[in-house]
């Protein structure tokens, strides 16, 4: 006699079924979270953060509005993760998934621009984010300041391993700043013209940029 709390029989052979295998549910909450945030960046990309709503999120992954507030709380809170899953999908497979420094860095830049070019949804969510920032009170604002911030710093250190002594701090930070420019700006050409080469654009900007401010102090100013 099989009792209730002995394995379930295959009927008509005798041998155990096959146990079915069931999502765990902290898995499947990652995976419900990461399906909401693709669609969330979409949305977002496509029509802005204050037009995209979040009803049209919930539609996307096949829940309610509510659901979508139960993963994340607020409309400002799935935003600002929105914009830090982009950014660990740029060094997810980096080690230690974090940007490299030295030359690494640049040769990561180059890349990232690479394969950007073959994800367009992804650039238009940041590009319509980033911009949309700098209104009044936008939620994203502080996030998208802190991470320029953070990341003016870490090229500005590349750019000081890379050049040694000679390269001063404030040339090492404008050129920083100069390369980020560069790379926002072509994205969004590249957005809006398809003729726009999205990587090589980016390689000769960063080279430039990176070439000049290794020569440091001495270098000639043909525009001054």
């Amino acid at each position: 006699m099989v009792s209730a709390m002995d394995d379930a029989v295959t009927p008509g052979t005798g041998t155990p079924a096959p146990a079915k295998r069931t999502r765990r549910p902290r898995q499947a909450t990652a995976e419900r979270r990461a399906e909401i945030l693709r669609a969330a960046a979409h949305t977002f990309g496509s029509k802005g953060y204050k037009t995209g709503s979040l009803a049209e999120v919930a539609e996307q992954v096949g829940i309610t509005h509510a659901g979508v507030l139960h993963h994340f709380g607020s409309k400002e809170q799935l935003l600002v993760e929105v914009l830090e899953y982009r950014d660990k999908e740029d060094v997810r497979d980096l080690e230690g998934q974090h940007i490299p420094g030295g030359i690494e860095l640049f040769r990561h830049l180059v890349r990232t621009a690479r394969m950007n070019a073959e994800r367009r949804g992804i650039v238009q969510g940041y590009t319509v984010l980033t911009g949309e920032s700098v209104t009044e009170n936008h939620p994203a604002r502080g996030w998208v300041t802190n991470r320029f911030s953070i990341l003016r710093g870490e090229i500005a250190d590349a750019i000081g391993e890379v050049g040694g002594p000679g390269v001063d701090r404030e040339t090492a930070e404008r050129a920083a700043s100069a390369i980020i420019g560069v790379m926002d700006g072509l994205q969004v050409q590249w957005l809006l013209d398809d003729a726009v080469d999205l990587s090589e654009s980016t390689a000769f900007a960063i080279e430039a940029i990176l070439t000049a401010a290794l020569a440091g102090t001495g270098r000639p100013h043909p525009l001054r």
